[in-house]
């Protein structure tokens, strides 16, 4: 085990090394993750299957770093985020070479599946509670430095991977990816060290009380309509754009990425002034209106530029304010254990999203998939509503419900 810092080593300079290491940490993690719209068309037409089965690679992946967060994040209370750190590593790297090497589809779904959402969830719960627990004055900026990393991770690799695609194939782009993770992983490694405070929250609250709550019901399903629009255009921008022989797919799921920092951080930075209901309903609603840039631009770039752009500040705005509308639900104890629960909803609404979208493009085609992704997204206004509107920024730690959100 590691041996903590003692409490003068709060808003120090070890802490700023752990925040460097937590920004490469995502950067590796997401920036594979979120750049598989880049390879999707590759993977499906080598298979010749259809674009439902390919997107469930994403669909599980998704599923199980949510749900492994949670065991992740209480591993890294106990032994520190160090050696949880090197387990992603070497799940990333044995993921996505072993992927690399499948002659069938299904066996992708354990070996991306399970690699990378290991690898993702062993990144980013420990790291980002490690940084919290570093920082007291600066933990917002500290935060906002480690969660920066998804999106600058998203803007680097989704072009990258397309381009080692177009040059050798996704198999190759898998093994440098791989090699590349692990890498970035191993070096963040060295600086991630226990912070000097504990970062352990509160026991999980039991599942019956949670559910027992109509807010927690309420938040819970808003997530996950929201989540079912969410991750479509990290999965089939690229070959909704390739198909009408545009090459610009993953330059623009990279802009959805790091436009997503900027709505982390400055809508979370608005909520004294504007209203976190306000901003967290209006968040949630402008995600799936986006969509509708999407379907009016066709291939043209600058629109599709606005349509990613909007659709990053949205996303990251909605879930930068999600552990602020829930801490005002619940209240801040135990908030960490609430929060592992409600992000099940995310995971799921991952899991059955991109699948089911893929297979009503094989049947309808785009208009009409991307239209339902829009009702969907939309439906979960309603249901936030009720939760949303009596909550007001909590005074006692707004700092940390600022800039974490689901990724």
């Amino acid at each position: 085990m590691e041996t903590s810092d003692d409490a003068r080593g709060i808003d120090s300079k070890a802490g700023w090394f752990v925040a460097a290491a937590a920004f490469l940490s995502l950067f590796a993690v997401f920036g594979v993750a979120y750049s598989f719209g880049a390879v999707f068309t590759a993977i499906r037409d080598e298979f010749g299957v259809s674009k439902s089965e390919t997107a469930w690679l994403f669909a599980i992946t998704t599923f199980l770093y949510f749900v492994f967060g949670i065991v992740t994040g209480r591993l890294s209370d106990r032994y520190g985020p160090r050696p949880v750190l090197l387990a992603g590593a070497a799940a990333m790297a044995g993921g996505l070479i072993t992927t690399a090497a499948v002659d069938e589809l299904w066996v992708g779904y354990i070996t991306y599946g399970f690699g990378v959402g290991v690898g993702v969830a062993c990144a980013y719960v420990p790291m980002v509670a490690a940084v919290g627990g570093w920082f007291e004055h600066h933990r917002t900026t500290a935060l906002g430095v480690a969660v920066a990393g998804i999106g600058v991770g998203t803007l680097v690799a989704a072009p990258a991977a397309k381009a080692l695609t177009n040059a050798h194939d996704w198999r190759t782009t898998y093994v440098v990816l791989g090699i590349a993770s692990a890498a970035l992983l191993s070096l963040a490694s060295v600086f991630a060290r226990r912070p000097p405070v504990s970062t352990a929250g509160a026991s999980l609250p039991p599942l019956r009380d949670l559910l027992s709550s109509s807010s927690f019901r309420l938040l819970y399903l808003g997530m996950l309509l929201s989540s079912m629009a969410l991750f479509l255009p990290f999965v089939f921008l690229d070959d909704y754009l390739s198909a009408r022989g545009s090459d610009q797919g993953p330059l623009l799921i990279g802009v959805i990425g790091a436009a997503s920092v900027v709505g982390r951080l400055g809508i979370g930075a608005l909520a004294d002034r504007v209203g976190l209901a306000t901003l967290y309903l209006g968040s949630c609603a402008a995600i799936p209106l986006t969509f509708l840039l999407w379907l009016a631009a066709d291939t043209n770039f600058v629109v599709l530029l606005v349509f990613a752009t909007s659709m990053g500040v949205s996303y990251g705005g909605f879930i930068a304010l999600a552990p602020a509308v829930t801490a005002m639900a619940f209240g801040p104890e135990g908030l960490g254990g609430v929060l592992g629960a409600l992000y099940t909803s995310a995971g799921i609404g991952g899991l059955i999203g991109p699948p089911l979208a893929g297979a009503l493009e094989g049947r309808f085609g785009y208009t009409p998939t991307i239209l339902l992704a829009i009702a969907l997204g939309l439906a979960a206004v309603p249901a936030l509503w009720p939760v949303a509107q009596p909550a007001k920024r909590n005074p006692a730690d707004p700092e940390v419900f600022t800039v974490i959100g689901t990724g």
